[in-house]
């Protein structure tokens, strides 16, 4: 997994951007083409519950995604990767990948690990309009907090690195008013129904 210059990258578009969960020794603004950012997975645990759903990003085919590179020197590369392995691909939503991403400051091509969503898994849900979607994000909470949250805080470090993500500006605008009553977007779970796994996205 590693790079030719002998450091781990991991491609970063979301929560990882904010809170990666591990020491980094270098950070570049990144561009991967083919993929773009998207929320299409389903959370019933840590950004909603089965009773109200929330959703995560996922990388899903066509289009480019500005995100960050995070640098790790090679000594603690199998550690990071056994933490990305636990948190990002325990749920069954993601193939893990390596791909080639741009460092915009450096002006050259590296290859970082990624995690770009699994079409098959039952957790994937593209087909939600924005206005449903950031229905689900406005009222999703869950072990690892609001949804809500979650998009926001996606939203303002995107901005500050420079990068105004068309699709997430737009569920941000669509967001219900803080406090508005609880109901079900889609994807209400059955009676009897387990929680899917899931990533924390």
């Amino acid at each position: 997994m590693l790079d030719a210059d002998g450091s781990l990258y991991v491609f970063a578009y979301g929560s990882l951007i904010w809170k990666p969960g591990f020491a980094v020794d270098g950070t570049h603004p990144a561009l991967l083409r083919g993929y773009h950012r998207r929320f299409c997975i389903r959370s019933t645990r840590y950004r909603g519950t089965p009773e109200r759903p929330g959703l995560v990003l996922g990388l899903d085919r066509g289009g480019a995604c500005r995100g960050v590179a995070l640098r790790v020197v090679r000594s603690r590369a199998a550690e990071v990767l056994d933490y990305l392995h636990e948190r990002e691909m325990s749920g069954g939503s993601y193939h893990q990948m390596r791909l080639k991403v741009r460092l915009l400051d450096e002006g050259r091509d590296v290859r970082a690990v990624a995690y770009v969503v699994d079409r098959r898994s039952d957790t994937y849900c593209a087909g939600l309009g924005p206005d449903e979607a950031a229905h689900a994000i406005g009222l999703g909470i869950g072990a690892m907090g609001s949804n809500r949250d979650y998009l926001l805080n996606t939203v303002s470090q995107l901005r500050a690195l420079g990068v105004r993500d068309a699709a997430l500006e737009r569920l941000a605008d669509l967001l219900p008013p803080a406090g508005a009553v609880p109901g079900t977007a889609f994807g209400e779970a059955k009676p009897g129904e387990k929680p899917d796994r899931e990533n924390r996205g």
